[in-house]
């Protein structure tokens, strides 16, 4: 492939993106109180059930916009207790 056609490529490539981009949006209202560490527990614990409603519904896994570092430590913490933590595997 020459220089010229990827560059073209690479070009429309990135136009697309930008494009995409400029398509998402946010709910305001949701942006005054986002879930905190303890949502992200919950969310997290009931990780499994909510990929399985995902599939089916317009139900998210993951909550947006969160609180940030709180919302994913305590996120990853429901979902080490839901899965055990890998505990069980420090057994053997």
């Amino acid at each position: 492939m020459s220089t010229k056609k990827r560059s073209i490529y690479l070009l429309l490539f990135i136009a697309v993106w930008i494009f995409a981009a400029g398509c998402a949006t946010q709910n305001p209202e949701q942006n005054l109180n986002p879930p905190g560490f303890w949502k992200g527990l919950l969310h997290g614990f009931i990780i499994l059930f909510s990929f399985i409603a995902s599939l089916f519904t317009d139900y998210r896994i993951y909550a947006f916009p969160n609180a940030g570092g709180w919302y994913d430590f305590g996120f990853l913490f429901g979902a080490m207790i839901f899965f055990g933590g890998g505990g069980a595997s420090s057994k053997r």
